[in-house]
């Protein structure tokens, strides 16, 4: 499914759509840059050897690519093919940067490790625009290593989402925050910086980045809407006491809650479920035969009239609320809403 709406373009994956479209658009988006254009790219996982390769041939061509990547993502060895591609004498020299965060001890004596969980992808032509969203080009098909992407999902096949704008102050302060990501020495005060902490402001949407110093911009703002907001919820990861308490605060407050989860129980614990249960949110998990993920990462709310989604990298973990890198969009833009709720009902009638 694709929409254009005004300043955005809407593309949703999963099994009920071609295989690779998001993994696709991504490359038709690089075979659109002209010589002397920009390719700016921030994500987690890259494992997908056909786009390194046109992001090579981009770079050859004279076009300006930057990628910044994970070095560490949790399948810990899943990126070493493509950033042998990308660096080195053959590769795109300067343009090339991988980030391995520092391990943080957390209050209760555990080590956690932050990792750069953003999904950003910016282009300057045919027009400036810039995708956020939940798609990792995680996958090599054909032949791919069966273990590692039952480790991580099949992402090009799974439910998942990418949105471009192109309401020029978005696409300035995203590209704007890539290339400081690439850039910058200093990447673990990021949250102490201006960049972390100031929201970009664009015509109905707002983007937010993290870690940060100030409260979380999703919660925060859904922990205002109180009785009678209806609240839906799709959710690759819940896990966390603080994060499932910060859910459930939703529901003590008068607000209507639904979930639809990812089916991995490491991703989504039954403890977790159980909780959620009981405290009068209705939940059910996105369940696929073959076991593809629902990779989702959007948020519905609406009250007294009014509508609002929420979108982007970020989970509902105590990792991705404190530590990690991650991008999220809040937005009134009506027919955006409109395509993510379309998707929401499509994904809660499945049975794959």
């Amino acid at each position: 499914m694709t929409r254009d709406i005004g300043n955005c373009e809407v593309h949703f994956g999963g099994p009920d759509m071609p295989a690779y479209r998001l993994r696709d658009l991504l490359a038709e988006r690089i075979a659109a840059v002209p010589p002397g254009g920009t390719i700016d790219w921030v994500t987690y996982y890259f494992r997908d050897r056909m786009l390194a390769e046109e992001l090579l041939r981009a770079h050859r061509q004279g076009i300006k690519v930057t990628v910044t990547l994970e070095r560490h993502p949790r399948t810990a060895h899943a990126n070493e093919d493509v950033i042998g591609m990308l660096s080195g004498s053959n590769g795109l020299g300067e343009g090339f940067r991988t980030v391995s965060l520092q391990r943080v001890p957390t209050p209760p004596g555990i080590v956690w490790k932050p990792h750069l969980h953003e999904k950003l992808y910016c282009f300057s032509h045919p027009r400036p625009i810039a995708f956020i969203g939940s798609f990792n080009p995680s996958g090599n098909s054909p032949g791919d290593d069966p273990a590692i992407i039952s480790e991580i999902g099949d992402q090009d096949h799974g439910h998942n989402v990418l949105v471009g704008l192109d309401d020029p102050r978005l696409v300035k302060g995203l590209v704007e925050h890539a290339r400081w990501i690439h850039q910058t020495k200093r990447i673990m005060f990021y949250r102490f910086s201006l960049t972390a902490n100031k929201a970009v402001k664009g015509k109905d949407t707002d983007i937010y980045f993290w870690p940060r110093i100030r409260p979380h911009p999703v919660i925060r703002f859904l922990s205002r809407l109180g009785a009678g907001a209806r609240i839906r919820i799709a959710a690759s990861h819940i896990k966390g006491a603080p994060i499932v308490k910060a859910l459930i605060r939703l529901v003590h407050s008068g607000a209507t809650v639904k979930i639809l989860a990812e089916p991995t129980l490491r991703r989504v614990p039954v403890k977790v479920e159980r909780m959620l249960i009981q405290a009068g949110i209705l939940f059910r998990r996105v369940i696929h035969p073959k076991g593809l993920p629902m990779h989702n990462k959007f948020v519905l709310a609406e009250k007294d009239g009014r509508r609002w989604v929420m979108f982007g990298s970020f989970n509902w973990t105590a990792r991705s609320y404190w530590l990690n890198h991650e991008i999220g969009a809040i937005s009134t833009n009506d027919q955006l809403f409109d395509a993510f709720a379309k998707r929401w009902e499509a994904l809660a009638v499945r049975r794959d």
